[in-house]
């Protein structure tokens, strides 16, 4: 056989080639760059980085080409391993919008007197004389921004995936570098490298599941190109106990990475020791991403089989809404609620995504289930990252301050920084007004035209509980007077990155609350999934 040159997309694949490229020139840096320049190059390389691969994607997406009858536009890369479509697109640019947050949050240096929130020497033992050396001389790891890099290439990549194996490598080029950036907090070293442990221990499982899962696939369908997988549903190939089976252990990966019942286990342990500017990045972006992977892999590969998988859903469903919402109101850690709220929300997107339906089945003007869902995840994203980025700025003798006690009575002390925090819960309680509110009806609307009414109910309820500690707290912050002779949070001065990102989030809170049109015509450019 003649050997074939493999063709590239390279103007359609910049996006991912520009991430990627500035990842690898950030650990060049590392090596000739001096220490004392590493900061100001790094943050500076990785900001113009995530910015060309921003307009990269806008680029890319103006220039889409329709597929088949008009409901998908885009093609298929890499032969057929990547596929850049209007879902694609808009979930490249909602990642990189993330991860520009990011990148901001993980400069500041103000808060910490000049230095960042990461530890100064990773390797040395917290309380050793080695870190308090670290510390004293004002070192910081600046490998983060590669890092940061390569999990946001990793995300980029992972709902685009046109085959299995492609998606295991992207879930693994996502996972690693958040492995380590959650243990690189400088305060609170050992709850932070427990964070990190627990997180990659839980993670290689669930991985080990996922890629068990591409192998009984594999088995099933004779290959692992999610379009090939579709039409052996389709057609009903034989061993269909084998496709069962890999549906589940797929689903075992991906509902790890949403941190969904019962493989939430990690999320409050991560959120909470976790660098805040870390996890205020994986709270939006790794959600993005892995909804991203896990629509393409449910609608693409088994919508065909939506009856084998959708029952498992339901009941995934609806203990995330529950558990997520009941559980955090024990909680006396901000974060610690905050992560049990993303729990929940998590309960809410899988809502949406059981509200699949053939175009047939749709209403004249009615969005379809992929949209509402890439709304949802736009809306909670926003109002995520900026209540994280507030908690970096209540702070106390320690560092921050995410106790409830020194939150109490914050009302009274900053009025600013407690409105912005009441306004970001009341967007994610789904008050009308607020980007949470639309993000909610859409989900709920797809879900119950498609026959999940008794999903659609258990969130509701889920809703009217998860209203009742976000309330709570604003009455903590508000109302309640600190106990005499306690410590309170102070709002510290942060630099202009961080209020540029929390006045963004809220901007875009509002906008998407008050004015939703312009980016729901957004998701339905988009259009389809190619298949």
């Amino acid at each position: 056989m003649d050997f074939v040159n493999p063709t590239i997309e390279y103007a359609e694949l910049s996006p991912l080639l520009i991430i990627f490229g500035v990842a690898l020139v950030g650990v060049v840096v590392e090596a000739f760059v001096s220490r004392e320049r590493r900061h100001v190059v790094q943050s500076s390389l990785a900001g113009v980085g995530i910015l060309a691969a921003l307009g990269a994607t806008v680029a890319v997406g103006l220039n889409l080409d329709k597929v088949g009858d008009g409901t998908a536009q885009g093609l298929v890369a890499a032969e057929g391993s990547v596929v850049v479509d209007g879902p694609t697109i808009y979930l490249w640019g909602l990642i990189l919008v993330f991860a520009l947050a990011g990148v901001a949050l993980f400069a500041e240096r103000r808060l910490e007197a000049g230095v960042s929130a990461f530890a100064g020497q990773a390797a040395a033992m917290p309380g050793t004389d080695a870190e308090r050396e670290a510390s004293t001389r004002g070192l910081a790891h600046t490998e983060i921004y590669p890092l940061l890099m390569f999990a946001v290439g990793g995300m980029l990549l992972f709902p685009a995936s046109g085959d299995l194996l492609m998606m295991f490598v992207s879930l693994e080029v996502l996972s690693l570098p958040l492995y380590l950036l959650c243990g690189l907090a400088r305060r609170r070293r050992l709850l932070s490298q427990e964070a990190a442990m627990k997180y990659f221990l839980l993670g290689a499982f669930s991985s080990g599941f996922f890629l068990y899962g591409v192998a009984l696939v594999y088995g099933y369908a004779g290959s692992m190109d999610l379009a090939v997988i579709n039409e052996a549903v389709v057609n009903g190939a034989d061993n269909e106990i084998l496709l069962i089976l890999g549906i589940a252990l797929l689903s075992v990966g991906l509902l790890f990475k949403v941190g969904a019942v019962p493989f939430q286990a990690w999320t409050p342990d991560v959120y909470q020791g976790a660098p805040t500017a870390v996890t205020a990045f994986m709270s939006a972006a790794t959600k993005v991403a892995a909804f991203g992977a896990m629509l393409r892999l449910f609608y693409v590969a088994f919508g065909a089989a939506r009856w084998d998988w959708e029952p498992m859903l339901w009941v995934v469903a609806i203990l995330t809404m529950l558990v997520g919402a009941i559980v955090a109101i024990a909680q006396t850690d901000v974060k610690r609620m905050l992560a049990y709220s993303a729990v929940a929300h998590t309960g809410f997107l899988l809502t949406g995504l059981l509200g699949l339906q053939s175009l047939g089945e749709l209403a004249d003007g009615q969005i379809t289930s992929l949209q509402a869902v890439l709304f949802y995840l736009t809306s909670y994203g926003v109002a995520s990252l900026g209540a994280f980025a507030l908690v970096t700025v209540v702070r106390d003798a320690n560092g921050e301050a995410p106790s409830f006690t020194r939150w109490t009575g914050l009302g009274k002390r900053s009025p600013l920084v407690a409105g912005l925090f009441a306004f970001f819960m009341l967007s994610m309680a789904g008050i009308p007004l607020t980007a949470g509110f639309v993000g909610k009806w859409a989900v709920f609307t797809v879900a119950m035209s498609a026959g999940a009414w008794p999903v659609v109910l258990v969130a509701i309820l889920s809703s009217v509980i998860a209203i009742s500690f976000y309330i709570r707290f604003i009455r903590l912050m508000f109302f309640t007077d600190p106990v005499e002779g306690e410590a309170v949070g102070e709002v510290a001065l942060a630099s202009p990155l961080t209020g540029l990102t929390i006045a963004g989030c809220a901007a875009a809170t509002l906008f998407l609350g008050v004015v939703p049109g312009p980016v729901l015509d957004l998701v339905v450019h988009a259009g389809d999934f190619i298949r």
